[in-house]
C-alpha cells in the first residue's frame, strides 16, 4: 500500500495550501537528489513533489480527500485526470461520472464500480431508492443514572425512568394511515433518490442522495397519521430496570441492547447507553478503587496512641493509631475500599488523622496542661494562647 499524501508530507488532513507548501520546502531540502545520501532519495523526493501537485490544487484535493488515496491513484492511472479519460472523449457527456463511461459501446470503466461505492451511483442495488430502503437499525440513545456509594459498593438493580422515541402504535410507523391515497414522488420519480452531476478534475461526478420530498420512499400519500405527524414515531415515557455490578465508577456506562430508538423499514431497535453519576459521600472519597477518609482524634490519644473506631461503606472497623501520631498522618486499612469491577477483591480505605485540640478547658485541665508544658521546658501561659500554639504546632 502506497503512502498517503498527507503522511508524506507530515501534514493534518486539515492543514492549509501555506502549511503544505512550508512542509513540502522542508522536505524537499532534506530529500532532494543533489543534496541527499538517502539511497531512495530520489524516489522519495517524486513522491514529495507528487503531494504537494495533489494537495495544493484545490479541485484535486477534494477528490483526493473524498476518494482516499488508493482509489485516487487507481483514478489516476485510468487517466481520470485529462479530459480525454479511458475510452475516448466519443461518450463523455452522457451521464457517466468519468470521461468515456457512458459510450454507445456499454463498457463501462473499471473506474465507474469504484465512484459508484462512494456515492451510490444509480447502476446498482436495484431497484427504488438504490437499497436506501432496506431494514436500518435504529439510534443510540443515552441518559443517565445517579448512584449512592453504597449502591456501587454492593452492586444494585436500578430502576428509572426516561423518555424514548418509540414506533406509532396509530399508524404502525408508516407515517400516514393504512387508506391513505399512494401517488408516485414528482421529485424522485418513484426512485427514491435524487442526482447531481458536476464537473471534477476526474471528469462529470455523479452524486446521488435520498430525495428529501419522500425520504427515500419513492411514493408520497395523501394524509399523514394524525398522532405521529407523518414521522412515524411517538416521544413515550418507559421504566426500565439495569443491574449495576459493584465497584462501577462515575463516569462509566453500560449498554442496554435493542433499547433505544426503533429501526428503520424493519430493521431492529437501536442501544440505550447508561452513564452512572456518583453522588459525593460525606465520609469518602474515592481514587480508583481505594477510598480516603480524614478522622478526628484528640489531642491526649494522639499523643498516647489509642484504638480509635473509623467509618466503612458497610460499618465501622477499628485502627490503632500509635503514640505521638502527627496531625495528617496517614493509615491503611486493607481491603476496606471499593469492590475490584467484575473482578476479586477490593481496594483500600486510607485514613488520614486530623488531631483536634479542645476550644476551651476546666482549670484542671489547663493546669495539667501548664505542667507537660513545663515538663518539656516550655515556658507557658495557658490563658495567652497556648492552645492555638498546640494547634499550629500541627
Amino acid at each position: 500500500m502506497s503512502e498517503d499524501f498527507y503522511d508524506v508530507l507530515g501534514v493534518s488532513r486539515d492543514a492549509t495550501e501555506d502549511d503544505i507548501e512550508q512542509a513540502y520546502r522542508k522536505k524537499a531540502a532534506e530529500y532532494h537528489p543533489d543534496v541527499s545520501d538517502e539511497p531512495n532519495a530520489e524516489e522519495r523526493f517524486k513522491k514529495i513533489k507528487k503531494a504537494k501537485e495533489v494537495l495544493t490544487d484545490e479541485e484535486k484535493r477534494q477528490m483526493y480527500d473524498q476518494l482516499g488515496h488508493e482509489r485516487f491513484e487507481q483514478a489516476e492511472k485510468r487517466g481520470g485526470f485529462d479530459n480525454g479519460g479511458a475510452g475516448g472523449g466519443a461518450g463523455r457527456g452522457q451521464g457517466n461520472p468519468f470521461g468515456g463511461m457512458g459510450g454507445g459501446g456499454g463498457q463501462g470503466s473499471p473506474f465507474e464500480d469504484i465512484f459508484n461505492q462512494f456515492f451510490g451511483g444509480g447502476g446498482r442495488g436495484g431497484g427504488r431508492g438504490g437499497g436506501r430502503n432496506r431494514p436500518r437499525q435504529g439510534s443510540d440513545i443515552r441518559t443517565q443514572v445517579t448512584l449512592t456509594l453504597e449502591e456501587i459498593y454492593e452492586g444494585v438493580e436500578k430502576q428509572f425512568t426516561l423518555t424514548r422515541p418509540e414506533e406509532c402504535s396509530e399508524c404502525n410507523g408508516r407515517g400516514h394511515p393504512a387508506d391513505a391515497d399512494v401517488t408516485t414522488c414528482p421529485q424522485c420519480n418513484g426512485q427514491g433518490q435524487t442526482t447531481t452531476v458536476r464537473d471534477t478534475p476526474l471528469g462529470r461526478v455523479q452524486q446521488t442522495q435520498t430525495c428529501p420530498r419522500c425520504d427515500g420512499a419513492g411514493e408520497t400519500y395523501s394524509e399523514s397519521c394524525s398522532v405521529c405527524g407523518g414521522d412515524g414515531v411517538t416521544r413515550e415515557e418507559a421504566t426500565l430496570s439495569v443491574d449495576i455490578p459493584a465497584g462501577i465508577r462515575d463516569g462509566q456506562t453500560l449498554r442496554m441492547e435493542r433499547e433505544g430508538a426503533p429501526g428503520e423499514n424493519g430493521g431492529p431497535k437501536g442501544d440505550l447507553l447508561i452513564d452512572v453519576a456518583v453522588r459525593d459521600h460525606p465520609d469518602f472519597e474515592r481514587d480508583g478503587d481505594d477510598l480516603y477518609h480524614r478522622h478526628p482524634i484528640s489531642f491526649p490519644k494522639a499523643v498516647f496512641g489509642a484504638t480509635v473506631e473509623v467509618p466503612t461503606v458497610t460499618g465501622s472497623t477499628e485502627l490503632d493509631v500509635p503514640a505521638g501520631t502527627q496531625s495528617g498522618e496517614e493509615f491503611r486499612i486493607r481491603g476496606e475500599g471499593m469492590p475490584h469491577l467484575r473482578g476479586r477483591g477490593h481496594g483500600d480505605l486510607y485514613v488520614q488523622v486530623q488531631v483536634v485540640t479542645p476550644d476551651s478547658l476546666n482549670e484542671e485541665q489547663k493546669e495539667a496542661l501548664e505542667a507537660f508544658a513545663e515538663a518539656g521546658g516550655e515556658d507557658v501561659d495557658v490563658s495567652e494562647g497556648f492552645f492555638e500554639k498546640i494547634k499550629n504546632s500541627f
